[in-house]
């Protein structure tokens, strides 16, 4: 039986690549494209895809967004995240959203393919890097969302008044939130935190 896939990359020419890999497979085939999260959403609905090669940053609706909305519609879906970042808290984010599986896009190639195999024979794709990645970071600690807020606004240079200003807070409050984040990612200053935050992909260089 002819596997049926679906690629969503805002990137034409990796997407044009990955689809050349599958599509070149003698049991798979692209049934459709989508170049942001919300085509990728539409793309599900009109061509019931098998599998989902799902891109995690996209523009108007982001790959964890529209993974998540593509699960709920179709529990049974099966998405796989594919894309650049490794962090722990990126993957988590993709299977939270309910993806099956995650890659990293160095891995284009054959490890794609056997991942396209694997998500449509109903079975998790988490390659050892993948898997070595998330035990890195064990127990797993979340910031929430007003802590990741601040981690992302003291990435881009911002002051605790700056940030206070920002946030519609006090200095105090920033500096209660600064502390809160430090205590769990375990480091000790301001700048470890944004250095773990960003290697952990609990925050991004191109985060608005």
């Amino acid at each position: 039986m002819t596997i049926r896939v679906l690629t969503a990359d805002d990137h034409p020419v990796v997407r044009t690549g990955i689809s050349a890999t599958v599509g070149n497979q003698p049991d798979m085939c692209i049934v459709a494209e989508a170049g942001d999260g919300e085509q990728a959403v539409a793309r599900y609905e009109e061509f019931s895809p098998d599998v989902v090669l799902m891109d995690l940053r996209m523009p108007r609706l982001d790959g964890v967004a529209a993974t998540r909305a593509i699960i709920a519609a179709h529990p049974a879906a099966r998405v796989v995240a594919l894309t650049s970042y490794e962090g722990d808290a990126d993957i988590y984010r993709a299977l939270d959203a309910g993806a099956c599986g995650y890659l990293i896009k160095d891995m284009v190639g054959a490890d794609v393919v056997g991942a396209v195999r694997t998500a449509a024979a109903g079975r998790r794709v988490i390659p050892p890097s993948v898997a070595s990645r998330i035990a890195e970071f064990t127990p797993r600690i979340d910031l929430t969302s007003r802590e990741v807020e601040v981690l992302r606004l003291t990435a881009k240079g911002l002051s605790n008044r700056e940030i206070a200003r920002v946030i519609g807070r006090t200095d105090e409050t920033v500096k209660a939130h600064l502390k809160r984040i430090m205590s769990k990612l375990g480091v000790s200053d301001r700048t470890g935190a944004v250095t773990l935050g960003l290697q952990r992909g609990i925050i991004h260089l191109d985060d608005d």
